[in-house]
């Protein structure tokens, strides 16, 4: 067993990356284990690996004692004293013990062992892949529905879509292509991958569009400030640029539209409000709310209140179907909005 077992451990080091050292200690585990349960249950005891040869044995610490009650654990003082008079009552006696039929035993464990490394080594190979997509865009295809999870396949590892990640009237056919966002990775656990929780509802998802079609968003040039949205309905974007020569809005909205209608037709029409961002939180807020113009606003610092004013043929725009204007202009700026019209 010993060169089989050496030349497998060679052979994993060299094609999956895997350490001799860390194949070593899964064996020394696993043959532990394995004499404990079937031949010795004390724990008293260490495994002796010849990392040279794939030689073993086992080695059992015992109390020397007077008299003696459990032989797993303790070991005549008489006894002692016939293998060297130094002993002592108190003493650790270690006696080297490997039984004769143990042989299969330990192969299959070592075999065990380094299965299961390997396993594990692979799902580490696959989360510190996918980790790196954490907060990007993958595309995919439609795996299979159920009554819980939309399952995307994303290369060697399936992702999960939650109800919640979802966007409404979105339908999910098996075997069609679908891009998605990477929210969350988890550490494989035990006998599982890793775990990768996807979304198309996310407000992240919306960046990670803009940044694929949008140039001078990729490049930094343009920065997208904050995104408010109603996942399959519609969304608000404020976007940003320190060089005065670049038209933000307009880079993102592309000639003839064609870069906005591109990402417009991934989210299946979803509405997309793309409006300037300004550091004067007055005029962001004005922006946030259109294509309602605004006649006045007035700003409350201390408690990030702003009254706004509108003419009365302005205030269902401004406010919104549903109250949905107002409502994301809200969550874009991080202000509370009241609407007023200038009457009131």
């Amino acid at each position: 067993m010993s060169k089989a077992l050496l030349k497998a451990i060679d052979v994993i080091e060299t094609e999956k990356g895997i350490s001799k050292e860390i194949l070593f200690e899964a064996i020394e585990m696993a043959l532990l284990s394995a004499y404990k349960k079937n031949f010795n249950a004390s724990k008293n005891v260490r495994v002796d690996f010849n990392r040279t040869t794939g030689e073993y044995k086992f080695i059992i610490r015992k109390d020397v004692v007077e008299e003696v009650y459990d032989d797993r654990i303790e070991f005549a003082l008489e006894e002692a004293l016939k293998i060297n008079p130094a002993y002592e009552v108190g003493d650790i006696y270690e006696e080297v013990d490997m039984p004769s039929d143990f042989g299969r035993v330990g192969a299959q464990a070592a075999k065990q062992a380094l299965m299961q490394r390997l396993r594990d080594a692979e799902k580490e190979v696959l989360y510190k892949e996918y980790i790196e997509y954490e907060g990007e865009i993958r595309s995919g295809y439609i795996d299979r529905v159920d009554s819980r999870y939309v399952y995307v396949k994303l290369g060697k590892i399936e992702a999960i879509l939650g109800e919640n990640e979802r966007v409404p009237g979105e339908v999910y056919i098996p075997q069609s292509p679908i891009k998605v966002y990477i929210a969350k990775v988890d550490n494989p656990t035990r006998g599982s991958k890793p775990h990768v929780l996807a979304s198309r509802s996310h407000p992240d998802f919306i960046k990670r569009l803009f940044e694929q079609q949008v140039p001078e968003i990729y490049d930094g040039i343009v920065e997208i400030k904050s995104v408010s949205r109603e996942a399959g309905d519609r969304t608000k974007i404020a976007v940003h640029s320190e060089d005065s020569n670049v038209d933000s809005v307009g880079a993102c909205v592309g000639p003839a539209g064609e870069r906005v209608r591109v990402i417009v037709e991934e989210l299946h029409g979803e509405k997309i409000d793309i409006v300037p961002w300004d550091k004067e939180i007055d005029k962001f807020i004005t922006n946030a709310l259109a294509p309602a113009k605004v006649t006045n606003i007035t700003i409350d610092e201390e408690n990030k209140i702003a009254t706004v004013e509108v003419s009365e043929d302005q205030l269902s725009l401004a406010i919104g179907k549903k109250g949905q204007n107002v409502r994301l202009a809200a969550k874009l700026t991080g202000w509370k909005i009241d609407i007023k019209t200038t009457q009131e």
